[in-house]
């Protein structure tokens, strides 16, 4: 092999390396028997969540994680492999990648780090179907307007009948 293509598989290398510890979260799926559409489909679900999702050899990740947080992955480098990252939220790709591998068997998680911690397939799954950070502020938000409501009735009743022993 010669030095320029040595040199380009480490670059390359190096840039999954990079990606990797810049991302909230890296899920390792199977796609195996996927059709293109769903492929497709799957892309743009994951797109609008702003997560990617790579097709990448099994030697470059085994090489790009070797020496770091992330090397009990290794064991999922097997068959044809996809790595989703996100940088933004922690549990979308899992989120998304459990909810479409529940719809297609074809598609099945392998591993992957949650908040740059290696999860077990299990922890994956549970965050998978935890609700997301908008429905927990949302809930927050409701749980807090109950109370306010029930005072600002209770301060109107106490008003109303002011009212009414005055007239």
């Amino acid at each position: 092999m010669s030095e320029a293509a040595i040199a380009k598989k480490a670059e390359i290398v190096k840039q999954t390396a990079d990606e990797l510890n810049a991302a909230e979260s890296a899920i390792v799926v199977d796609y195996r028997g996927l059709t293109v559409e769903e492929v497709t489909d799957l892309r743009k679900q994951l797109r609008d969540a702003d997560v990617s999702m790579k097709v990448i050899k099994n030697k470059i990740l085994d090489r790009a994680v070797e020496g770091t947080d992330y090397e009990d992955l290794k064991s999922t480098f097997v068959g044809p492999t996809a790595v989703a990252f996100s940088n933004e939220d922690p549990i979308a790709p899992a989120k998304i990648l459990k909810k479409l591998s529940d719809e297609h068997d074809q598609l099945s998680i392998k591993g992957g780090f949650i908040e740059k911690s290696v999860k077990t397939l299990d922890e994956i799954n549970e965050f998978a179907t935890m609700p997301s950070r908008e429905e927990l502020l949302s809930t927050l938000v409701s749980c807090l307007q109950d109370p306010v409501r029930k005072v600002a009735r209770a301060v109107k009743a106490v008003a109303d009948k002011g009212d009414d022993e005055a007239a």
